[in-house]
């Protein structure tokens, strides 16, 4: 039995997803043709509230379409040190937009509403960057899979409309963070100018991101994602996954979430493991106690089960919980941990 739990991206589709994508209409997307992917849009759009959406085949190209379409080369974004904007998107953010980051020192990767305005640069200054977006990402990925808190992320909105920032949400697993905390859409879409949300990753499709924003913005999102070589022809396809996630896979995220506490529990209980890092969602990071045994050699030993997790450096090590992680391999990854 062969366990991966290096991350939730490694599911391959259900076999109804299957079904859904060889059945799916398609057209040419490029020319807005698609009647899929418009339905995806569409459908997206309206679960967040907002008059638009746009099908990206990455996360990481959403955001950056978002980042470009807020700022002007010369300027500068917040974020906090863990964003994935900044840690895990290649350097996009000055290499596609010409634009600096203002780290923050946040806690698991959230930043509050008082860090973000003192971070502000002043906009009569010439000689500092201006300051024109403001980035968050939930669930955190660098931080275990931490949820915000949504009056800390309206204090921040607060803050971006006094001082007339842009205000983007990289929402990668937002969907896990909905299901945790019980929370809407409409109440990210009512926040934030875009909003990118990920279907590859928990709720199990082959690829794909949505950008959601107004009907203006993703106008030109089109022409920015195509620049960025993101047009797509006969995308309905995967579209069609993104769709049948949507209304098939959501709510099982609970189950994920459950598992990765029980590892967690699991994990705390070995006298090797230092540290667990609060767990909320799907995320489960750990230490390792260097002074007993190494990561490499605990890694090796997994592998040795035919169990695969990752490591971040530093000593930390992380497994990710998903739909393809089934009860049966849940219960072997427990036992193997209670006998190693």
């Amino acid at each position: 039995m062969q366990i991966n739990l290096i991350s939730d991206t490694v599911t391959k589709p259900s076999p109804g997803m299957l079904e859904a994508m060889m059945t799916a209409e398609v057209g040419d997307d490029v020319f807005k043709n698609d009647p899929t992917v418009n339905k995806l849009e569409e459908k997206v759009a309206l679960l967040f509230g907002r008059e638009a959406a746009l099908f990206f085949p990455s996360g990481t190209m959403a955001n950056q379409t978002a980042i470009k379409l807020h700022t002007q080369p010369g300027e500068q974004l917040i974020c906090d040190k863990y964003a994935h904007v900044y840690n895990y998107e290649g350097g996009g953010i000055s290499f596609n937009s010409g634009v600096s980051c203002r780290l923050v020192d946040g806690h698991r990767g959230m930043m509050t509403a008082a860090q973000v305005e003192e971070a502000i640069n002043p906009p009569d200054f010439y000689h500092s960057p201006l300051t024109s977006l403001v980035c968050v990402e939930n669930t955190t990925n660098k931080g275990g899979g931490a949820c915000w808190d949504m009056e800390e992320l309206e204090r921040i909105k607060a803050v971006c409309h006094q001082h007339h920032l842009k205000y983007h949400l990289d929402g990668a697993r937002l969907w896990n963070a909905l299901v945790a905390k019980k929370e809407s859409p409409k109440q990210y879409g009512d926040l934030f100018h875009t909003i990118s949300v990920c279907l590859s990753k928990g709720l199990g499709c082959p690829i794909g991101s949505v950008l959601i924003g107004d009907r203006e913005t993703i106008q030109k999102a089109v022409r920015v994602r195509k620049v960025f070589g993101g047009g797509m022809r006969q995308a309905g396809y995967l579209a069609a996954a993104g769709i049948y996630a949507l209304d098939n896979q959501l709510q099982r995220l609970e189950e994920d979430h459950n598992r990765a506490k029980e590892i967690g529990q699991a994990l705390q209980a070995l006298t090797y493991v230092k540290k667990v890092a609060p767990i909320e969602t799907n995320i489960v990071i750990f230490e390792i106690d260097q002074s007993q045994i190494s990561t490499d050699i605990f890694i090796k030993k997994l592998e040795e089960k035919n169990i695969q997790i990752i490591g971040m450096g530093q000593g930390k090590l992380r497994m990710v919980t998903h739909m393809d992680y089934t009860e049966a391999m849940h219960q072997r990854l427990l036992d193997i941990l209670g006998s190693l």
